[in-house]
């Protein structure tokens, strides 16, 4: 099955990420530790007043704090990036949009 992860940065700045196919899944928890992980280590803050922190929410705060430069520049980071997201959102095909603050499946 394709999977596939795209983040979108602006109207003209887009980036497609695949795993590949011949490699398995991330398990969820595996997903959601990565995303953890790397939400503290980029010392993301949470998007609600609440405090509380979606997996959605760390997926558009990673996908922000990482930036254009950062996933595109280094293929093994977009490359797990996208493995996070498909493996904690348990879908195959993902939409982040940095700009508008939304994950649509």
């Amino acid at each position: 099955m394709r999977r596939q992860v795209t983040v979108n940065f602006g109207p003209t700045d887009s980036l497609v990420f695949a795993p590949p196919l011949d490699e398995p899944d991330w398990p969820a928890d595996q997903a959601r530790r990565w995303l953890e992980d790397q939400f503290i280590a980029l010392e993301c803050e949470p998007l609600r007043a609440s405090g509380k922190v979606l997996t959605v929410d760390k997926v558009l705060a990673v996908a922000t704090a990482f930036g254009p430069r950062a996933l595109a520049g280094d293929e093994a980071l977009g490359t797990d990036f996208a493995r996070a997201v498909v493996g904690a959102l348990g879908r195959p095909l993902v939409q982040v949009d940095v700009t508008t603050n939304t994950v649509t499946f």
